[in-house]
């Protein structure tokens, strides 16, 4: 069975840190793209990281470029998102998603980081960044 289970989310003072991992199960994260998405309370679902398994290659969404990384851990077969600098627009619920045509793009004239192609998503870790 395919699952994903996201850990390490928390309340943070703003300007604070957290690491969040996405546990992979049912297959191995080396081969297959991943991708971080968050959902603000009363808004949509936003495209946050993505960490591709062909080359490697990552991609952010602007409001998070220099302050978040997405790393790939393979021999825990977990996947990291890094995140620094905390602000209260972080505010979320992270899902972690995995699918074997799973693609993001920030181009298209956009500050957003449009994906498509999540197959299996993890339940989500809440990130709350207050003082």
């Amino acid at each position: 069975q395919v699952q994903l289970v996201e850990s390490g989310g928390g309340l943070v003072q703003p300007g604070g840190s957290l690491r969040l991992s996405c546990a992979a199960s049912g297959f191995t994260v080396a081969h297959y793209p991943i991708g971080w998405f968050r959902q603000a309370p009363g808004k949509g679902r936003e495209g946050v990281s993505y960490i591709s398994s062909r080359d490697g290659s990552t991609d952010y969404v602007d409001s998070v470029k220099g302050r978040f990384t997405i790393a790939r851990d393979n021999a825990k077969n977990t996947v990291y998102l890094q995140m620094n600098s905390l602000k209260p627009e972080d505010t979320a619920v992270y899902y972690c998603a995995v699918g074997d045509r799973l693609y993001c793009s920030g181009y298209g004239g956009t500050s957003k980081l449009d994906c498509t192609g999540m197959d299996y998503w993890g339940k989500g870790t809440l990130v709350t960044v207050s003082s």
